[in-house]
């Protein structure tokens, strides 16, 4: 059987409560296996013509290419920027019972074409 493939998606909140909030609510809906909070990064950024630093919080979350759109489009809805970073990075390689329990955790629409 052929398996999803696995997603990092990383995304910035603006503290950990949001960032809690959303991750789970990802996690309840089965759009991710997991999501894991960093509290504190420093973000430096251009933004409406100044460089800007911020502090952060940053969200590591696992999903499935599968899952992605659905994934994407909650974030997008569900975020407080106006421009929220969505960035999805291709796991090729990974310990295969932990990639083996991603797969389980996120349901998956039958393959059309099995």
């Amino acid at each position: 059987m052929d398996t999803p493939q696995p997603l990092l998606v990383l995304s910035t909140f603006p503290n950990p409560d949001v960032a809690r909030q959303i991750g789970t609510l990802l996690v309840e809906n089965q759009l991710a296996a997991c999501v894991n909070i960093i509290p504190t990064i420093e973000s430096i950024y251009a933004w409406n013509q100044a460089i800007q630093s911020d502090h952060e919080t940053l969200a590591l979350i696992k999903t499935t290419r599968i899952a992605y759109p659905q994934l994407e489009s909650f974030l997008h809805s569900s975020h407080p920027y106006d421009t929220p970073e969505i960035i999805a990075l291709e796991i090729p390689h990974g310990h295969e019972n932990y990639l083996d329990w991603l797969h389980q955790s996120i349901p998956h629409p039958p393959n059309p074409d099995s």
